[in-house]
């Protein structure tokens, strides 16, 4: 059973950011391609079991394993398009003085310097995921977290605002495994922070949801 609206692959025009290759990017956009098509076919794979409205028992198993892996390609498919969707080769240090997500950082962590050290930090712990900075929706409170294999570890119910790419993958071709620390700081001199701003905002939510 096809959908009539499969997932497609977004384009990124990322080439020359600070610190991260050209290389790394052409790679890292070919592993997200890989993402896309496998949740497409996870997706309609699992609507062969759905087309006659029911999954047998013997059927389980296989149905079972088919949406476990739906979670890893699709949580990956999405991640990598906040990741990519957050960078840009225009980049700010740090975010200006009227931003929103100043504002937030500020009122969640008591300055911008300590919600970096903390976000920095997440980034830094042993493993591979992603370090991602969260919006609690009752109060708008920033919370700093790790994610591990796209689909553990996400908050329900909690907005994605800044989302940084700590798999291996992310800065291999650049930086030895012992030199994180560099593609951490390699990561900030590229984030765009127009973006990050409207997804604090709610923004982004509402063009998607006009498109």
């Amino acid at each position: 059973m096809q959908r009539d609206k499969p997932y497609k692959v977004k384009s990124f025009n990322l080439h020359g950011l600070q610190g991260i290759s050209d290389r790394t990017l052409e790679m890292h956009f070919s592993l997200y391609e890989g993402y896309v098509k496998a949740a497409n076919a996870l997706t309609n794979d699992i609507g062969e079991f759905l087309k006659d409205g029911r999954v047998d028992q013997e059927e389980m198993p296989a149905y079972s394993e088919l949406t476990r892996r739906l979670g890893f390609e699709y949580n990956g498919m999405v991640l990598h398009e906040y990741y990519f969707g957050n960078l840009t080769k225009e980049a700010a240090a740090k975010p200006p003085s009227d931003s929103a997500f100043l504002r937030a950082a500020e009122e969640s962590f008591g300055s911008y310097d300590r919600w970096k050290t903390d976000f920095v930090s997440v980034g830094k712990m042993r493993g591979v995921g992603w370090a991602i900075c969260w919006q609690h929706p009752a109060g708008g409170r920033l919370s700093n977290q790790w994610t591990t294999l796209h689909e553990h570890g996400n908050v329900a119910g909690f907005i994605p605002i800044l989302i940084m790419d700590v798999w291996e993958h992310a800065f291999l071709l650049d930086y030895p495994p012992s030199k994180r620390g560099d593609y951490i700081e390699a990561f900030f001199t590229n984030i765009d922070w127009k973006a990050v701003d409207r997804r604090l905002t709610g923004e982004q939510a509402r063009q998607a949801q006009a498109a």
